[in-house]
């Protein structure tokens, strides 16, 4: 997984093809708002790596993740093992 700044999103790329999440940096946090995978990629679980990392990143710096897209809201509530990033 990659933090792409100069377009504000994560990345994960599998098989040549590219999940991402679009976010906004405020503060001590990252609001995500969109959550996007190429269409081949739906139903392989690349998203929830994307997730994953991006978690695993939120704690490495010690911030906060805000779910504002369906998906990673749905996400974190089927990963509770995840709450402690959440803001």
């Amino acid at each position: 997984m990659i933090d792409n700044i100069e377009q504000h999103r994560f990345e994960l790329v599998e098989n040549g093809l590219t999940v991402f999440a679009d976010y906004r940096q405020h503060d001590n946090r990252y609001v995500i708002v969109h959550v996007e995978a190429d269409p081949a990629l739906r139903g392989t679980g690349a998203a929830g790596r994307l997730m994953t990392g991006m978690v695993a990143l939120a704690r490495e710096k010690n911030l906060q993740i805000v779910p504002r897209c369906a998906y990673a809201t749905a996400w974190f509530k089927d990963n509770p093992d995840a709450a402690d990033v959440l803001d």
